[in-house]
């Protein structure tokens, strides 16, 4: 079981991501990486809520984590859970919050990707997570002889580029800003900390 601290880490996480997606990277259709970004897409192009997306696309991968690894199984599922339903909430309110602020889509892709990424970074630093196609990339890594950082980026280029595809140029453009932003968030935050994965 977690601990109380680390549920209320989870839940300080959760509403930080839960913000850089509702209110800064959906008002212009900007796509983060790994599964919130997965999530997105399926927003924008067929109107599903994130947060249910991101459940459905993370069974896969919590399947094998509790076949794999029970330890980062319980670390991220709460972690997954509390993200999506917060995400879900917190998107019932957007427009209130676009009517006090409503930033241009270049500072919101930035806004977004270190709002997301300090919120994950406060999980790894607490050895918590969303799960999310790091999980996947954790795995991978045992089979392909390649960094989990690169794999996670990997998948996040791709994810990005078929977005860019299926929306436009400029989406890519901006999702890449919010990528790099949430990375560096995200790093600044775990600095000389081990962690087994990052978002």
């Amino acid at each position: 079981m977690l601990s109380f601290r680390k549920h209320v880490i989870i839940v300080i996480g959760s509403f930080l991501i839960a913000m850089g997606t509702d209110f800064f990277l959906v008002p212009h259709k900007v796509l983060d990486g790994g599964v919130i970004g997965i999530a997105l897409i399926a927003n924008y192009v067929l109107g599903l809520h994130i947060g249910f997306v991101i459940i459905l696309c993370s069974i896969p991968m919590f399947a094998a984590a509790w076949i794999l690894n029970r330890e980062i199984f319980y670390n991220s599922l709460s972690g997954m859970l509390i993200s999506s339903f917060v995400i879900d909430l917190l998107s019932s309110f957007r427009a209130d919050f676009l009517d006090l602020f409503a930033p241009g889509a270049l500072p919101s892709a930035l806004l977004g990707g270190s709002l997301i990424g300090t919120g994950l970074g406060i999980m790894l630093r607490n050895n918590a997570s969303t799960g999310g196609t790091d999980l996947l990339a954790h795995f991978l890594s045992r089979y392909v002889r390649l960094n989990v950082g690169f794999v996670i980026l990997l998948m996040d280029l791709i994810i990005i580029g078929f977005g860019g595809v299926l929306l436009s140029g400029s989406t890519f453009a901006y999702s890449l800003c919010t990528i790099i932003a949430g990375g560096v968030a995200t790093g600044l935050i775990t600095l000389n900390r081990t962690s087994w994965h990052h978002q």
